[in-house]
């Protein structure tokens, strides 16, 4: 055989580069490997039993349930929830009000917009007890009986929508905007519903729908 490496056949296996000459230490290596490989698998659920037992009481999450009141859309409401269900989740989860949609659940988009104490505010971001003794008002609540709130006619006549999802929060938005008093132009009316993303992108409609709704609200 050449002396030359360039000339050299490729070497068949791990035997012949001698790292594991033996067939047993090549056995014992692997197996060492597989029962490192389950250590470290099992490990994160190991310890994280383990700190889980050894906390204290005080630093353990508190999963209670803490009863609250408030007034929704002219009627009383008592739950009794878990302290981190927002406000979001018990509308849709515990009062069966989902007019008011889960959008992208980081306050960015607007689309779960509600009515609290008159001022609007994005309901996934905000914790259900929180709101203890407070007046909140969804989409299902804003008509009297078959009769639509105007701004709610005013998206009708327009078509400020296109496919709906977003509708409930940027109604709930108008009515805010509205009250206060930020509808004087078109630029202002943009501005102001800029938290509200209609990702059809039906904007010159909502625009045309607020400027409708309060022209009528001015001739009441």
């Amino acid at each position: 055989m050449s002396n030359d490496p360039l000339n050299q056949e490729p070497l068949a296996d791990l035997d012949q580069l001698l790292i594991f000459g033996d067939p047993a230490t090549r056995r014992t290596f692997l197996k060492q490997v597989a029962g490192t490989s389950a250590a470290l698998a099992l490990s994160p659920t190991l310890v994280t039993k383990k700190a889980e037992a050894a906390a204290p009481a005080a630093t353990r999450p508190d999963t209670e349930a803490v009863e609250v009141q408030f007034v929704l859309n002219g009627r009383a409401v008592q739950l009794r929830l878990d302290p981190r269900v927002t406000l979001l989740d018990a509308l849709r989860e515990h009062l069966a009000l989902t007019g008011t949609k889960k959008g992208c659940d980081h306050g960015q988009c607007g689309a779960c917009t509600v009515l609290v104490n008159g001022q609007r505010i994005n309901s996934c971001l905000s914790f259900a007890v929180t709101h203890e003794g407070d007046e909140i008002t969804t989409i299902e609540g804003l008509a009297k009986g078959e009769e639509l709130h105007p701004v709610q006619a005013a998206f009708l006549e327009h078509d400020g929508f296109q496919c709906g999802y977003c509708t409930p929060g940027q109604i709930c938005s108008a009515v805010a905007l509205l009250r206060e008093g930020h509808a004087g132009s078109d630029g202002e009316i943009r501005e102001w519903m800029s938290g509200n993303i209609c990702r059809c992108g039906a904007y010159p409609n909502i625009v045309a729908a607020i400027r409708a709704a309060k022209a009528k609200e001015s001739a009441a």
